[in-house]
C-alpha cells in the first residue's frame, strides 16, 4: 500500500467513525426574543415534569425560574426549535439536544438527570392519556439473528481502543462491578464481580461452562485461570473477540477457553454451568421461551445457571433516546418477566440479588475516566459523540440511583436437582475482591 492509499484509508476510517452517531443538527442562530406562548410552553413542560428544581435560560438570555422553589440546575436552550422538540418528546429530544450542543447544563449532569427522573416518576401518575401517547417510548428494534448482529455492531464494535480508555484495566468488563466495600477501585470491584459469579456457580476444576455473550472475554479467562474449568464463550462482536482471543493466548489459557463467533442461539452440547452477564438486555422478551429451552438442554442434570441483567421493577420500554442512539434493540426485563424464563423451563430459582447501587458506582467510575479522556474520545469520533456518551453515562448513573433501573443476578437449576447448596455461607467466607488488582 503506497502512502497516498494509506492516507485515504485512514481518512475514510476516520470519516466513518465520525458518523457513528446521527443527530438532527440545526442552524441555531436566532435574533428574536421568545414569544409569550413559548414561555407558557416552558411553564407547562415543567408542570408536566413534576416541577423539578430547574430554571431555563433562553436563546436571548432571558431566564425563567421554577415555580415556588430554588433552582439547582440551569438549562440553556440555544434556539426556539430546541424548545419545540423538547416539548414534543423530551424522552428523545433531551439527549439529542444535549449531544448536538443545543442544550447546555449548569450543574452536575448525573444529579440533574436523577432529579428529573424522580420528579417525572411522581408526576406521570397524573398524566392525561394524550400526554402518555405524545411522550411515549417506542418498541425496541428486532433482535432476530441478523438484526441482533447489527444492534451489537452499533454499540460494541466502536473500537476496542475507545472502551480501553475508560473501562477497567484488569479484565475489560462492561457490566456492573461488585463493590464489597465502597472504597474499592474499579479494577478490584470488577474482579470481585467475576469471583462472586464463580462462587454462585459453584465451579470446580474440570467442569465445563458455556457463556452466552462474553464481551472482551474476561469472565471466561477468570474462570479458566482461577477455577481450572473449560469454557465455551459465544459472541457476535468481532472487535471484542479479536481482543479476547489475543488475551487468552497471551495468558496461556487458549487450551481452556474457546471463543466462538456465533449467536447464542446456536449453542450446542451440555455443560456444568450456563452463564450470561449483560446479554439478556439484548435478547428481547419475545425470545425468552427459546432462551429458556436453550438453557434447559444445555445444562447437565446437576448444572447451575446464572443470568446477570439490567432490569426493572415493572415492565417498561427503554428510553427512546437510548434505544435510537445508543442501544438499539435493548429491553431490560422486569423481575416478573425475568422469572418467565425460569417458569417456562421449570427451573428452581436459588438466588436473586439486586446490585442496583453497585451499578451506579460502576458507572460513576466509568464516567470519571471517560471525562478524563474526553479529548481522546473527541479525536476518535467528534464532539457530538462525546457529548452523547457523557449523557448516556450520566443518565444511567441517575437511573440506577433513582431506582428506574435495577441490576438482577438470578441463579437457578433444574427443578429436580437435589445437589444444591443448603445456604449462601460459602459465598462470603472470604472477600471476593483481591487486595490489589
Amino acid at each position: 500500500m503506497n502512502q497516498s492509499t494509506a492516507q485515504k484509508t485512514r481518512d475514510s476510517g476516520q470519516e466513518s467513525k465520525s458518523h457513528v452517531l446521527t443527530l438532527p443538527l440545526e442552524n441555531t442562530h436566532v435574533d428574536r426574543s421568545p414569544h409569550t406562548y413559548e414561555r407558557w410552553l416552558i411553564a407547562k413542560l415543567m408542570r408536566m415534569a413534576g416541577s423539578p428544581p430547574v430554571r431555563f435560560q433562553l436563546w436571548n438570555g432571558d431566564v425563567i425560574e421554577p415555580e415556588g422553589q430554588h433552582a439547582q440546575f440551569t438549562l440553556h436552550l440555544t434556539d426556539p426549535k430546541a424548545l419545540y422538540a423538547l416539548v414534543t418528546n423530551p424522552n428523545l429530544a433531551f439527549g439529542d439536544l444535549y449531544s448536538s450542543g443545543r442544550l447546555e447544563v449548569e450543574g452536575e449532569l448525573p444529579d440533574l438527570m436523577e432529579a428529573l427522573y424522580r420528579s417525572v416518576h411522581q408526576a406521570r401518575q397524573k398524566w392525561p392519556k394524550w400526554l402518555e401517547a405524545l411522550w411515549r417510548n417506542h418498541n425496541p428494534r428486532s433482535t432476530g439473528i441478523s438484526e441482533a448482529k447489527e444492534n451489537i455492531h452499533h454499540h460494541y464494535d466502536l473500537g476496542n481502543e475507545f472502551y480501553q480508555l475508560w473501562l477497567d484495566s484488569a479484565e475489560m468488563q462492561y457490566t456492573c462491578a461488585y463493590y464489597e466495600s465502597p472504597d474499592l477501585t474499579l479494577e478490584q470491584a470488577q474482579l470481585a464481580k467475576l469471583e462472586h459469579v464463580c462462587r454462585k456457580l459453584r465451579l470446580k476444576p474440570g467442569m465445563t461452562v458455556v457463556e452466552a455473550g462474553c464481551g472482551w472475554g474476561g469472565l471466561a479467562r477468570y474462570m479458566a485461570r482461577n477455577y481450572g474449568v473449560k469454557v465455551h464463550s459465544y459472541n457476535i462482536s468481532r472487535e471484542q473477540l479479536v481482543y479476547a482471543r489475543e488475551e487468552a493466548r497471551k495468558q496461556g489459557l487458549d487450551n481452556l477457553v474457546e471463543y466462538i463467533e456465533d449467536d447464542y442461539r446456536n449453542i450446542s452440547g451440555q455443560y456444568d454451568a450456563f452463564v450470561s452477564i449483560g446479554m439478556l438486555e439484548h435478547v428481547g422478551k419475545e425470545n425468552y421461551e427459546a432462551l429458556s429451552d436453550l438453557i434447559k438442554r444445555s445444562l447437565k442434570p446437576d448444572g447451575i445457571a446464572l443470568l446477570h441483567s439490567i432490569g426493572r421493577n415493572r415492565p417498561m420500554l427503554m428510553n427512546a433516546w437510548i434505544e435510537k442512539r445508543i442501544f438499539p434493540g435493548a429491553y431490560p426485563p422486569s423481575i416478573g418477566e425475568f422469572m418467565q424464563i425460569c417458569e417456562h423451563g421449570d427451573f428452581s430459582v436459588l438466588d436473586v440479588e439486586n446490585l442496583r447501587l453497585h451499578y451506579a458506582q460502576t458507572l460513576s467510575d466509568w464516567m470519571t475516566r471517560f471525562n478524563e479522556n474526553e479529548d481522546k474520545v473527541t479525536a476518535m469520533y467528534d464532539s457530538h459523540f462525546t457529548r452523547a456518551w457523557r449523557m448516556y453515562l450520566a443518565g444511567s448513573i441517575a437511573a440506577f440511583r433513582a431506582g428506574s433501573l435495577q441490576l438482577f443476578q438470578v441463579v437457578f437449576s433444574h427443578g429436580d436437582n437435589n445437589k444444591l447448596p443448603r445456604n449462601r455461607q460459602d459465598l462470603y467466607n472470604f472477600p471476593a475482591a483481591p487486595e490489589e488488582a
